[in-house]
This record gives structure tokens, C-alpha cells and sequence, in this order.
């Protein structure tokens, strides 16, 4: 393939291409986003507890984590366009099939078609933009795609609660079609083929990797079921030696999917693992947050979409921010002391209750979504910031594994925390109802805080390289 900066691109297509890249990661987070706030109308209309529902999250996300592994190989042997309209038109079949699920085994089915499809569309529509602009162009190119990003968090709860509060919840799934027929119409006319001699797929590696992510997240999905926690307890065993088979088989393999000798890097390793723990308790809270305010506290879907409006509006404007923090106290002492502040603001959710004033609780998530948004962006960059040239494409490959990951435990997680908690305290009134999601937000805010141990491992100029550079 001829090398980017000799692919001629007409003017037109050089606008088109970052607006195909802004509308799907657009598309992703409005879908991600959207979908918190109606699961206990789909819950009542799919006649199952709203404690299960966490299935509908938890499919998508590891559909998602362990799909992206292959994104680049199959664009490379295909083509990056089939395969975005591929991962397109499986992005709107299952949207489709999700609105027209009348059971919670279809839309779980349809959720995974979904995922898969989403899982290829911004990796691919990245790699495009990638091959088709020059470094000057490119930070002013993929900052302009991901803007829209932002707003997905914002828009998603509101159109989210508006959609079930005034028509159903199907049509948060049925909004999706018109942009995936307009992504597809574009990619067909503007969209480049690129091409690449395939690299050998690490087969071996990947079903042991994707075997290890199902086999964990299925474990600690089932362990809220006090009917089966042997059964949970065996898969949580088996997700286990499976990632430990993975790790001896990519110390030893030589192009294998993620190669042993990242976890050599040691900000990588603490990075990758702090970011796994540190997520679990926020990506709970988009989960548990929404019941929380619609069963215990009987708010409606468009006073819980509000509620939730400052955590993603305070996560937008803390980002200018996080670059004088870093640079004025390091990376180290930003992730180890907000850390410690975002364990305890989870904690400090079990102290609302249905009389708390909306005011206060609207300015505790005011103050936790900065916190979150200030901590993921600084251990992001942290993550990647020792790596060599030729170890950054399987690192951020990994690291968007490892987000995704952390999504769907901390989902499965907080549903099996507020399960034990109903068992405990019991959910026959409210009182009974909010005690347990008390007691869940008690223990996620703990495991929030023991990553702080693992921040501690940080030296104190880890990173400075990063903040050399930001502030030059």
C-alpha cells in the first residue's frame, strides 16, 4: 500500500472522513449512554427483575473487549472499508433486533450482534484516518472525530429518559438506524480500501485471552444468584488459569496478541492493573445509580436522565485542568490522593437517601464526575507513556481491552453486590430497597480504594516525560 501522504484524497473526502469517524464514536457513546436510564421500564415491559438487566450492559461491552483484538487484522486482510460497513451494518441489525425483542434471551442475543459491530467501527474508522493524513494533520483531525464523544455522556441519560418517559424504550435502540444507513451511505462513497499483507492471527492467544475475559465476567455474573455460586465459583477458577495460561503463552510466543514483554514496562503494568480496579467502581455507577433513583426513590426516567446531567458535565469540563495538575504535583501524587477522593465519594453515596435534597446529591455527582474524568484521562496517558514505538499498537490495543473489561465486571459486579444486599436486608419496602443499595455502594467505594495501593508503586517522576512534553 502506497505509504499516506502519497494517497491522493479530493478535498471533500479529506472533510468527510473525521465527520464518518465523529458520527460513529458518536453513535457508540449515545448507544453506551442511553440505555442506563431505561433499564427499569424494559425491566417491567420484559417482565423480568431489574437486578437482571445488567445482562443487556455486560453482553455488549464484552462483546466488545473481546472483539477489538482482531480489529486491525481483519481490516488489514479486508479492507478498511468492507469492514467498517461490515461492523456497520452489524451495528444497525442488532440495534433493530434489539427494539424488537420481546424477551430478555433476544435482546441479550441481539445486544451481542451489536457489539460486534461496534467493537470494529472506531478502531477501523481510526486506522483510516491514521493512513490518510500526515502527523502535522492528524491531532487537529482525530481531536475534531472525538469531540462528539463528549457529548454522548451529556445527551445519552437525557434523550434516554425522554424516549421512555413520553414513547418506549425501543426507540433508544430504533435511533441508531437513520446515522448507521448515513454512515453507511458515506463510507460507500468516500471511504478508502486500505489494505495491508496480514499478519499471522495469534489464534492460539486469542481464544485463550477471550477465554479467560468470558469465562470471569460470566463468574461474577452468576455469583449474584445465590443458587449457583459453586457454579460461579468454578468459571471465576477457570477465567483465572486460562489468563494464566495466556500469560506463559505470550512470554513465550513470539508475535503473540499481546506480547509478555509489555508487562515489563513497569508503568505499563501498574497502569493496566490500577486502571482495571480504580474503573470497577465507577463503571458501576452508571448502573446503579439509574435504579437507585427510579425504584427507591420512585423518581422518573427524566428526573434520573437530570440527576445524572452534572457527573457528565462536570467529566467534560475538568479535562482543561488536568495538564497544570499534572504538571504542578505529578502524576503520582494526582492518582494516588484522587483516587482515595473517588473511593470516597462512592462511599458516600450510601449516606442518600429518598428525602436527601436533589440539589446535594446533583453537586456530590458534580464533584465525582471531575474526579473520574481527571483520574482516567491522567492514568491513560501514564499507561502509555514508557512504551517503545513498536510496543504502542498492542498496548492500545490492551488498554481498550482493559476499559471494556472493566465496564462489564463493574457492572456484573455492583448487580451481584445490590443481589447480596436484598438478601441481607431484604427489598419488601423501601427503606429494606435503599439499605441494600447502600450497602453496595459501601463495598464498591472500597475496592475503589484499594487501587490506591497500587498507585502507591508509582515513583514520584513517573511520567514526567509526559508533562515535559504537555507543557513545552
Amino acid at each position: 500500500m502506497p505509504h499516506p501522504a502519497s494517497v491522493p484524497l479530493a478535498p471533500f473526502q479529506k472533510k468527510m472522513l473525521p465527520a464518518l469517524l465523529a458520527l460513529a464514536i458518536f453513535m457508540q457513546m449515545l448507544d453506551v449512554t442511553v440505555l442506563n436510564t431505561a433499564l427499569p421500564s424494559m425491566a417491567r415491559d420484559l417482565n423480568t427483575s431489574a437486578l437482571h438487566m445488567q445482562s443487556v450492559i455486560v453482553s455488549y461491552v464484552l462483546t466488545v473487549a473481546v472483539c477489538i483484538p482482531v480489529s486491525a487484522h481483519l481490516s488489514d486482510r479486508f479492507g478498511t472499508r468492507r469492514i467498517f460497513m461490515a461492523a456497520m451494518f452489524l451495528f444497525g441489525l442488532g440495534s433493530l433486533l434489539c427494539a424488537l425483542s420481546s424477551q430478555l434471551s433476544m435482546l441479550l442475543v441481539s445486544r451481542v450482534i451489536q457489539g460486534m459491530g461496534g467493537a470494529l467501527l472506531t478502531p477501523v474508522a481510526r486506522l483510516v484516518l491514521m493512513k490518510s493524513f500526515r502527523n502535522a494533520e492528524l491531532l487537529r483531525v482525530l481531536n475534531y472525530a472525538v469531540m462528539p464523544a463528549l457529548l454522548g455522556p451529556i445527551l445519552g441519560p437525557l434523550v434516554g429518559g425522554y424516549l421512555v418517559q413520553y414513547a418506549s424504550w425501543h426507540w433508544i435502540f430504533l435511533i441508531n438506524l437513520p446515522f448507521a444507513l448515513l454512515s453507511l451511505f458515506f463510507a460507500s462513497k468516500w471511504m478508502p480500501n486500505y489494505t495491508e499483507t496480514p499478519g499471522k492471527l495469534d489464534l492460539h492467544g486469542f481464544l485463550l485471552f477471550t477465554g479467560s475475559a468470558c469465562l470471569l465476567t460470566l463468574g461474577f455474573e452468576l455469583s449474584g444468584s445465590l443458587a449457583s455460586p459453586a457454579l460461579s465459583g468454578m468459571l471465576i477458577l477457570a477465567g483465572f488459569l486460562l489468563l494464566l495460561g495466556y500469560k506463559r503463552h505470550g512470554t513465550h510466543k513470539q508475535n503473540a496478541l499481546y506480547p509478555g514483554h509489555l508487562l515489563s514496562v513497569r508503568t505499563y503494568r501498574i497502569g493496566l492493573s490500577s486502571n482495571l480496579l480504580s474503573r470497577i467502581g465507577m463503571a458501576a455507577l452508571p448502573f446503579l445509580l439509574p435504579m437507585l433513583f427510579q425504584i427507591s426513590f420512585a423518581y422518573s426516567p427524566v428526573q434520573s436522565a437530570f440527576l445524572l446531567l452534572p457527573m457528565a458535565i462536570s467529566a467534560m469540563a475538568a479535562k482543561p485542568f488536568l495538564h497544570p495538575l499534572l504538571n504542578r504535583f505529578g502524576y503520582r501524587s494526582i492518582l494516588l490522593s484522587n483516587t482515595i477522593l473517588i473511593g470516597l465519594l462512592i462511599t458516600a453515596l450510601a449516606f442518600i437517601d429518598a428525602q436527601t435534597s436533589t440539589l446535594w446529591i446533583s453537586l456530590h455527582l458534580l464533584l465525582l464526575g471531575a474526579a473520574n474524568s481527571i483520574q482516567f484521562s491522567a492514568v491513560n496517558t501514564l499507561t502509555m507513556a514508557r512504551l517503545r514505538p513498536y510496543q504502542k499498537s498492542s498496548g492500545n490495543s490492551l488498554m481498550a481491552v482493559n476499559q471494556q473489561l472493566a465496564m462489564g465486571l463493574g457492572t456484573a459486579i455492583g448487580a451481584m453486590l445490590l443481589r447480596y444486599g436484598q438478601a441481607l436486608f431484604g427489598a419488601s419496602s423501601v427503606q429494606t430497597a435503599t439499605t441494600a443499595f447502600q450497602f453496595t455502594f459501601v463495598i464498591v467505594g472500597l475496592i475503589t480504594l484499594s487501587s490506591a495501593f497500587l498507585f502507591r508503586r508509582l515513583h514520584a517522576m513517573d511520567g514526567h516525560n509526559m508533562t515535559q512534553k504537555q507543557g513545552a
